[in-house]
């Protein structure tokens, strides 16, 4: 099978005419990743934490939404703000330990309707089960094939 027929197949690309900006093709959808902020200081579209958030953050709430029907829960709206931050534990005392983590996102969930409180509970360990979220906190293999 082609790489460019598997699925989930996305194309980026960026060009010397403009290279802190790359441009995202998925199926008929164009996207673009904008990092010029790191020149100009200032931040005039999403940069690649954007997207990892935003894919944490949508995995996260149609999670919930998609647990609260099969349960027939009231939840009318479920709204994620995330961030991301690099963290010093402790001025890395483990930095030769692989499995410290110096990344972190933090989310913050809402959550909308008439829902009772182990209702809430409930959804707010379930916002943890996302594929997204599983992907990011277990680690993922890269491997990179250039073509010529």
């Amino acid at each position: 099978m082609n790489v460019t027929e598997k699925e989930g197949f996305l194309t980026v690309s960026a060009d010397s005419t403009a290279p802190l900006v790359a441009n995202i093709k998925a199926g008929n959808q164009t996207m673009v990743i904008d990092e010029s902020v790191v020149v100009t200081g200032h931040k005039t579209g999403p940069d690649p934490y954007d997207y990892i958030l935003s894919a944490l953050g949508a995995c996260t709430v149609i999670t919930l939404h998609m647990y609260a029907q099969r349960k027939g829960w009231p939840l009318e709206r479920a709204e994620v703000s995330l961030w991301h931050e690099r963290i010093h534990p402790n001025d890395c005392l483990n930095c030769e330990d692989k499995n410290t983590k110096l990344s972190q996102v933090t989310k913050r969930l809402r959550l909308y309707g008439n829902l009772t409180a182990e209702q809430r509970i409930r959804l707010e360990g379930i916002s943890s089960k996302c594929p997204v979220q599983k992907t990011l906190e277990g680690g993922i293999t890269i491997n990179t094939i250039l073509e010529v």
